[in-house]
């Protein structure tokens, strides 16, 4: 099998712009058969673009890219059966109920549910109770469930999904990325986009995508682990009046504050909003990191927060993309 045969996409050098404004800017990458690849970046990084040039829905204004095989302009007719596409704004028919949405999209590639029911069971098994409900009545994470089972329901051999889980709750979100994994092991080619980093690590290999450029290509761990510098979790009372719990009270407003103390300290590299706590990386990779964290809380002390912890904690794939994001383009290149 020739290295072609054994990808299922192959990007090369490809731009778009809309205007004068670039969307996507020298974009090559490859993902293998059966991997789940995934697109992490945030809105107006090019995701969608790049997906609707992958699934034949528009032309690149240079570069090449085939999926499957085929070329994505020249081989549009025969490559679209092929692919099953989930767009990341709610496109199915609102009025239509479960079963009419899936049974016209199955139509439209000439099968039936009852042919392909192998095929979307794990999925349509939780949509079945629902069946005679129209699609606008769904929660969110149904009407994703539905998208899902449409894209599938005739057999494609790679999947393409943009931003399929954004603004579904928590719980709806993890149902989803298990069904991907279920696909994953039948042996489907994934390709997924996200705004979420946690969804990161549900990957095989991400892609970092910002202002059409990608920033890394790489598995979730091996770019976690190239953020290169002391790393710091940062939890702050105030003014001593909570030892011990970080952010009490007005927890936004103490956050900032200490954001805002850390960034005059002469040592600042990055610090920057992490959950409940700060994330503070250190100019100098030359000292211990137990050094470094006894001289920052020692700098916020000085400031009034005399409780604050600082700890050291293991870098995840949304630092090394803050990192990437804020580096020159000549250190930030995949």
């Amino acid at each position: 099998m020739t290295t072609e045969r054994a990808q299922a996409v192959v990007v090369e050098n490809v731009e778009k712009r809309f205007g004068t404004t670039p969307a996507l800017r020298g974009v090559s990458f490859t993902v293998d058969r059966a991997e789940l690849f995934g697109f992490i970046g945030p809105d107006g990084a090019g995701k969608t673009t790049l997906f609707r040039i992958l699934t034949t829905l528009m032309i690149p204004d240079s570069g090449r890219a085939r999926v499957l095989g085929a070329d994505v302009v020249a081989g549009l007719w025969s490559l679209r059966p092929r692919i099953g596409y989930m767009p990341g704004r709610f496109s199915l028919y609102p009025d239509l109920t479960v079963a009419e949405n899936l049974r016209f999209f199955a139509s439209v590639f000439g099968t039936t549910i009852e042919r392909e029911r192998a095929q979307i069971a794990p999925i349509y098994s939780q949509l079945e109770p629902f069946a005679a409900r129209r699609a606008a009545a769904l929660s969110g994470g149904m009407k994703q469930k539905l998208a899902l089972c449409c894209a599938l329901v005739h057999r494609p051999e790679i999947l393409l999904l943009d931003e399929p889980t954004t603004g579904v709750d928590a719980v709806s979100r993890r149902e989803f990325w298990d069904l991907l994994g279920q696909l994953k092991t039948s042996g489907m080619t994934i390709v997924v986009s996200t705004p979420y980093m946690d969804e990161a690590n549900r990957c095989d290999r991400v892609a970092l995508i910002q202002r059409g450029r990608l920033l890394a290509i790489d598995t979730p761990e091996d770019i976690a682990r190239s953020f290169d510098r002391p790393l710091f979790a940062i939890h702050a009372g105030q003014d001593g009046s909570d030892a011990g719990r970080p952010f009490q009270g007005r927890p936004g407003a103490e956050r900032y504050r200490a954001l805002l103390a850390l960034r005059e300290s002469p040592h600042t590299h990055a610090v920057y909003p992490f959950g409940e706590t700060l994330h503070y990386a250190d100019a100098r990779r030359d000292l211990a990191p137990e050094r470094i964290g006894a001289e920052v809380a020692a700098f916020l002390a000085s400031r009034g927060f005399a409780d604050a912890r600082v700890e050291p904690t293991p870098p995840t794939v949304e630092d090394s993309f803050i990192a990437r994001m804020g580096a020159p383009d000549a250190e930030r290149a995949a």
